[in-house]
């Protein structure tokens, strides 16, 4: 029996010299305690050298694959091929098959050759002779480099790494944001109290607050930029009779500050959305289609990424979101929720109450069609999503007509019995 071995320097081929040992599983590890006994065992053949880490890098690529390198073919062909009657243990039983098929060598793949493989690891250095040490660990280093280098950037796990890191810090603004303007109202609401029923909108309330300053100033102070005519009629109006108390210009300076603070957060919020949007467009466009980015974004993030969402069954993508209410509902043998993140798309928000279950079990079916065509389809078309969007609006439509029908008496056939 022949054994293939491959190592971040090149690939060794190794001659087993007693295959008895091979019989006895549990104890083959004591056969390879010293290098002299490791040596009594197998014996090397062959030790194909890589040229450089560019090679070696696509070996190791191809190999985690499950396909047969150049490389891997010409030491093959060069050394095994001449013994074709000879067995070849190998590490993966796939590359075996992919072996067996394209040179018609016998492989053989069980737990005695595992226990082989990991026997011949721990006394590589001596079994594989005119290596030195030193230059193994440097090879080994360099290839797991370049191998973590190449898999970052080839992942289809990674591309979504960015949609998952921007909804999380989209989430955390919208609550920095609520944070600083409700602090905001409540601390200008003591010098101008009125101007905060009047003004609803937090990013003109801010900007007119930045641009009044002290209510003293309202009358000389144009605010048609940010508010309409009404308003801001409305806000001079309240200035001239406003039961606010006095504050410092200290007061009002860190109000104005806090402001900016808004101002600045909200923009880079409209920013993050912009991009955001343009992500889940370019990675997930049917998903994107049928739920709405935001929704989309925040399954994916909870997921961990595209390709794990995409193996959840679509009950599974239904209910995401919601598991406390789901094991709460196991435990004490009440109803399971029928709907989670899915709640917030757009089809499911615009669904009666009654047919909201129905709806949000569709759209759970359609999305995670949608997620896997994004996720291992070879097209970035959104044509499905809108097709599929389509149906379910189609089906929409059908339940609220249906709902209306019978709410207005309509009668239908069977509502009477004659008797």
């Amino acid at each position: 029996m022949l054994v293939l071995f491959e190592t971040a320097a090149g690939y060794a081929i190794f001659k087993v010299l007693d295959e008895s040992k091979l019989q006895e599983v549990d104890s083959l590890w004591k056969e390879f305690e010293t290098p002299e006994k490791a040596n009594k065992v197998v014996k090397l053949k062959h030790f194909e050298k890589f040229q450089d880490t560019t090679e070696a890098l696509a070996a190791a690529t191809a190999m985690t694959e499950g396909k047969m390198g150049k490389s891997l073919k010409k030491v093959l062909k060069k050394v095994v091929a001449k013994e074709a009657h000879e067995q070849l243990a190998i590490s993966d039983a796939k590359l075996g098959g992919v072996i067996k098929e394209k040179l018609n060598l016998s492989c053989v793949h069980s737990p005695a050759v595992a226990e082989l493989m990991r026997g011949i690891r721990t006394q590589m250095e001596s079994l594989i002779t005119g290596l030195p040490p030193r230059e193994i660990s440097a090879m080994s280093l360099g290839l797991a480099h370049s191998l973590s280098r190449y898999k970052l950037k080839f992942s289809p796990d990674k591309v979504d790494t960015m949609i998952v890191q921007a909804i999380s810090l989209l989430d955390d603004l919208d609550k920095e944001l609520n944070n600083y303007i409700m602090r905001c109202r409540e601390w200008y609401g003591w010098h101008f109290p009125e101007v905060g029923k009047i003004i609803t909108d937090n990013l003109a309330y801010c900007k007119s607050v930045r641009k009044i300053g002290a209510r003293t100033n309202v009358a000389t102070t144009d605010l048609s930029e940010h508010l309409p005519e009404e308003v801001e009629a409305e806000v001079k109006l309240a200035a001239e009779i406003s039961m606010g108390t006095e504050v410092s210009e200290e007061d009002i300076g860190n109000i104005m500050h806090l402001c900016d603070q808004v101002i600045e957060i909200t923009e880079y919020r409209t920013q993050l959305y912009d991009y955001l949007k343009n992500r889940m467009m370019a990675i997930a466009p049917n998903l994107t289609v049928m739920v709405g980015e935001l929704v989309g974004a925040r399954l994916i993030s909870h997921a961990g990424s595209l390709l794990n969402l995409a193996k959840h069954p679509a009950s599974t993508v239904q209910i995401l979101g919601a598991e406390k209410a789901l094991f709460r509902a196991l435990k004490t043998r009440r109803d399971t929720p029928k709907y989670g993140l899915i709640y917030h798309a757009s089809l499911v928000g615009q669904t009666s109450a009654k047919n909201k279950g129905k709806i949000s079990r569709m759209l759970a079916a359609k999305a995670s069609l949608a997620i896997r065509y994004d996720a291992l389809g070879e097209d970035t078309n959104a044509e499905m999503g809108v097709e599929n969007r389509a149906k379910l609006e189609a089906r929409l439509r059908h339940l609220e007509e249906k709902g209306i029908r019978r709410i207005s008496g309509t009668v239908t056939p069977g509502d009477y019995c004659i008797g």
